[in-house]
């Protein structure tokens, strides 16, 4: 059993508030430092460089400073603009607004906590000056933020597709009805809140369709941005890494000499968001990859589909245990982690149950951003809780309607794949 202790020390240190590379990275020196000392340190090493010596891992770098150019170039208010066209004349205008704003800014910025700073900042005030309560715009902020990931071109979709090594394409075009599913599933709950506590519109009535058309127009080079990138990955025109190059090149021409809100001053802004976000979710990669070499030597993931399996045969009851260990994980680990760390020991299992492995992966990410509105240690919570000066008592009564109409798309994501799976196999066709 002493060859299990780096798994418990990796959670150890994590909850001793060590950030998770380095909790994993130490776990793995630990082990070939103190139990198994046959292993050359420099091969760990010369593991956690090649770890980034992986071409498609380029493609987050430029999907994230994609996603950070349009946050400075007025991308998000052609967007806001559309959605109030849309949504502006049902009960709680603002907050459906909210909502769909999200599914939209998923084509951008791929990123809930980008998405739930943004929103935060533009949308909480504005709604509090309506009407609002403060908690309920940051409930429903974060909740919304949680569908802007599964839309793509969202970086854990990218990492999952590098981990099960399937397609990125494929993932991106399976991520497209879940994300839809998760935004009805708010709305909804939005318009019964909404209706019980009079909450007002913004608009008198619903928009003609010519208005609908001229602020689509309006908003056209936002709205094309994902189905570009989707249609040239199927098309062949370019690989993923290739595709947030020319994301990087599109937002810029966009944001220049489109929409003429991208500024000379905006440049420092974006090159730091970019390292700090691109460092961050590569330094998780390549420790996950040091740990996962542990991981092999153990034969944990081996050893953990023979006892799984052992469990049952079942693959419904698998994804419903599955569904239960990725939610508990997701409300202690940020999402991204707990893709790199679990992923590769549940892929295994599901494989060998039949479970598509791109269905699963929508399963996955769902999970984690449902992980991420919820306690004690929801990203996106803290996000909108320390930008609008919530406090987290109240936003926790005021987020539990959305957690639980999330749920109710996790279990429709989860058993009846072709919600993840139909778009991917038009695209491409079926699976082999």
């Amino acid at each position: 059993m002493i060859g299990y202790l780096p798994v418990i020390l990796v959670l150890v240190l994590y909850f001793s508030s060590m950030p998770i590379a380095f909790a994993l990275f130490g776990a793995t020196m630990f082990y070939f430092g103190f139990i198994d000392t046959g292993t050359s340190a420099a091969l760990l090493l010369q593991r956690f460089v090649s770890a980034t010596q992986s071409f498609p891992l380029l493609a987050i770098p430029f999907f994230v400073m994609a996603g950070s150019i349009m946050n400075y170039s007025g991308i998000s208010k052609k967007l806001m603009q559309f959605a109030d066209v849309l949504t502006g004349h049902m009960p709680g205008g603002l907050a459906q607004s909210n909502v769909l704003l999200s599914m939209l800014m998923g084509g951008v910025s791929g990123s809930a906590n980008a998405d739930a700073a943004m929103e935060s900042k533009m949308l909480v005030p504005e709604m509090e000056k309506r009407g609002f309560g403060k908690a309920f715009s940051a409930a429903i902020t974060a909740a919304s933020s949680a569908v802007t990931p599964v839309i793509p071109p969202g970086i854990n979709l990218i990492v999952y597709a590098l981990i099960a090594s399937c397609s990125v394409g494929r993932m991106f075009a399976a991520g497209y009805l879940p994300g839809f599913l998760m935004t009805l599933s708010l709305m909804i709950t939005v318009h019964i809140i909404s209706k019980k506590r009079k909450y007002g519109t913004t608009r008198t009535r619903a928009a003609s369709p010519i208005e609908i058309g001229k602020q689509a127009i309006d908003s056209l080079w936002a709205l094309l941005f994902p189905f570009g990138i989707v249609l040239g990955l199927r098309i062949g025109l370019f690989t993923p890494s290739e595709a947030g190059a020319i994301a990087v090149l599109y937002c810029i021409i966009v944001g220049k000499f489109v929409y003429k809100e991208l500024k000379k001053e905006h440049i420092v802004p974006i090159i730091l968001e970019t390292v700090y976000g691109t460092s961050t979710v590569v330094f998780i990669i390549v420790a996950a990859s040091v740990f996962g070499y542990y991981l092999n030597w153990q034969r944990i993931p081996q050893t953990m589909t023979t006892w799984l399996l052992g469990i049952t045969q079942n693959k419904y009851v698998m994804l419903m245990i599955f569904n239960v260990v990725l939610l508990i994980g997701g409300m202690f680990l940020e999402g991204g982690a707990l893709i790199i760390i679990l992923a590769p020991l549940l892929v295994p299992v599901i494989t060998q149950l039949g479970v598509d492995v791109i269905h699963f992966g929508l399963i996955c990410i769902v999970n984690i951003m449902i992980g991420g509105l919820t306690p004690p240690f929801g990203s996106m919570m803290f996000t909108c809780c320390g930008i609008t000066g919530c406090k987290l008592e109240a936003f926790i009564k005021e987020v539990y309607p959305f957690i639980i109409a999330l749920l109710v798309s996790l279990i429709l994501v989860t058993y009846i794949p072709q919600i993840s799976l139909v778009v991917p196999n038009l695209i491409y066709g079926a699976a082999g």
